[in-house]
């Protein structure tokens, strides 16, 4: 089944307003660094917290961190093949799709959109850690750093990935991965940070004998 009904052509240059009121435009645009920074900070401090203040084994809390790092990844992969690229059948689902991802698509070089603005960002992150601390208690603290980490690897990745022109390092092969999800086929390549789940759920790129 497709995930999207309509198609959008990538335009090389330029950007959209969504509002017509100024200060609401610049609520909904931000530079990645400021939310990378953000929640790295965060995660430190939730660590220290975490080493300092209650009785999970260091070890323990480094195993979760890493579970959680993990889980984001397949969040990220979920959101961005079910909600972001969600089946357009009314136009109410239009404009919401276009308005959380379709944008993105239509000006992918626009460095304002490519990241969720910090005010959104940071609420969710208290929901979840309200949701965690009174569902795994104390292993929020290993659980919510490593998960908020793997949103900021996202994040890295996505902005070196449409900033700048393929390195010679291995974000060469995510630079690739995500070109063809945005200029070939959008209904593959849902992962950013890592291709993992693209593998397992099938959705990895086609193969072609052309590089284009």
């Amino acid at each position: 089944m497709s995930s999207s009904t309509k198609t959008i052509i990538p335009q090389h240059k330029g950007t959209k307003t969504l509002s017509r009121y100024p200060f609401i435009e610049r609520l909904l645009r931000t530079n990645s660094a400021v939310p990378i920074s953000i929640f790295l900070l965060l995660a430190a401090f939730l660590m220290i917290w975490g080493y300092l203040h209650t009785q999970i084994a260091w070890w323990v809390q480094s195993a979760v961190f890493l579970f959680g790092l993990l889980l984001f990844s397949l969040t990220e992969y979920i959101a961005h093949r079910y909600m972001f690229h969600m089946i357009t059948d009314t136009k109410l689902k239009e404009k919401i799709q276009y308005a959380f991802h379709g944008v993105h698509h239509e000006f992918p070089k626009d460095t304002g959109r490519l990241a969720m603005p910090p005010i959104a960002s940071v609420f969710i992150v208290l929901l979840l850690f309200l949701l965690f601390i009174n569902t795994i208690g104390e292993y929020t603290f290993g659980f919510l750093p490593g998960f908020i980490s793997g949103y900021s690897l996202y994040l890295t990745v996505h902005y070196v990935v449409h900033a700048y022109q393929p390195p010679n390092n291995f974000f060469k092969a995510l630079w690739i991965n995500h070109g063809i999800h945005h200029y070939k086929d959008h209904e593959r390549a849902f992962g950013v940070s890592s291709p993992l789940w693209d593998y397992i759920f099938s959705t990895r790129p086609r193969k072609s004998k052309s590089h284009s």
